[in-house]
């Protein structure tokens, strides 16, 4: 089969994971494969940790393959990409946030946060509640959406799942504190190559659907983008500023640590009608992909009929 017949057929089975991810509840932690993946590798960094990169190195190796041997006994793509997207639950706890702040006030809404996002919540006001799930949803739409079937049609199951497998360990290790400024640069280091193409994507979806914004998505991008402490994440919640007509970014707090984060965008801070907005742009988006990946199936099945008459 041609490279062009394999991309067509990858991506009838691609759009059917991401349809099948949107009607199948989300398996619980203890049923859940990148929740196995995830407490394996807390055995494999307890067992060959120490503080140097050449032990995060051997780490992330590990993680890649069994990411990479998982999708070959998988096989099957749509099944990958089931296991690895997860946009449904990401807008569902972006909407279980905002109603939380609506229905029962700020402290509520801080509690419900700290199941999404890394940074400290505890001072957020409802415009810091707002920007962290905006920002959070915008980076992740490009984690666990964009970038897994990107990886499914270029790797097919093996390179969906191996995508998974470094975006989990970056989240694991990829923090830059005493423990793992070492140890998780290299797993940090793949996350960033592997989302780089993605993240562009998210950024071309968002101004095919938005037209209008797109204008102003390509110059905030170029302006604001590069200040972030990641290439990738800086263009996804760029763009998602962008988009909004919003502006994100600025001070947060993890743990002890406090970072000053660059402002992305122009406009006012985000309220909880923009949680609505970037939820409704990253379904669109999904929307958009599975789209595009139904056509291309069309595609395959349609020179298949030409080959047979």
């Amino acid at each position: 089969m041609s490279v062009a017949g394999v991309l067509r057929r990858r991506a009838t089975w691609i759009a059917a994971g991401l349809i099948a991810d949107r009607f199948v509840p989300e398996l619980p932690n203890r049923w859940h494969p990148v929740a196995w993946f995830g407490s394996l590798m807390g055995l494999v960094e307890r067992t060959i940790w120490s503080d140097r990169r050449s032990a995060g190195t051997v780490y992330a190796l590990i993680g890649t393959m069994v990411g990479v041997g998982a999708g070959r006994l998988i096989r099957n793509p749509a099944v990958a990409v089931g296991i690895a997207c997860a946009g449904p639950e990401l807008r569902r706890l972006g909407g279980e946030i905002e109603a939380a702040v609506r229905s029962d006030g700020i402290d509520a809404g801080r509690v419900a946060l700290g199941g999404l996002v890394g940074r400290d919540t505890s001072q957020l006001d409802e415009a810091g509640i707002a920007a962290a799930v905006v920002e959070s949803v915008a980076e992740n739409t490009v984690d666990a959406v964009v970038a897994p079937v990107f990886w499914g049609l270029v790797g097919g199951a093996p390179g969906a799942l191996a995508y998974r497998a470094i975006n989990t360990m970056d989240a694991m290790v990829g923090r830059r504190n005493d423990r793992y400024e070492r140890f998780g640069k290299v797993a940090a280091r793949l996350d960033d190559v592997a989302n780089f193409v993605p993240a562009r994507l998210f950024a071309l979806a968002v101004m095919v659907l938005r037209p209008g914004r797109a204008s102003q998505v390509l110059a905030f991008v170029r302006r604001d983008a590069a200040a972030h402490p990641s290439p990738n994440a800086g263009v996804a919640e760029t763009t998602a500023a962008a988009a909004l007509g919003i502006e994100l970014g600025g001070p947060l707090r993890y743990g002890q640590v406090s970072e000053d984060r660059p402002r992305l965008g122009s406009g006012p801070r985000p309220s909880l009608t923009d949680v609505q907005g970037m939820n409704a742009l990253s379904n669109q988006i999904e929307l958009l992909v599975i789209g595009l990946l139904v056509a291309g199936g069309i595609g395959h099945g349609q020179a298949g009929r030409r080959r047979t008459l």
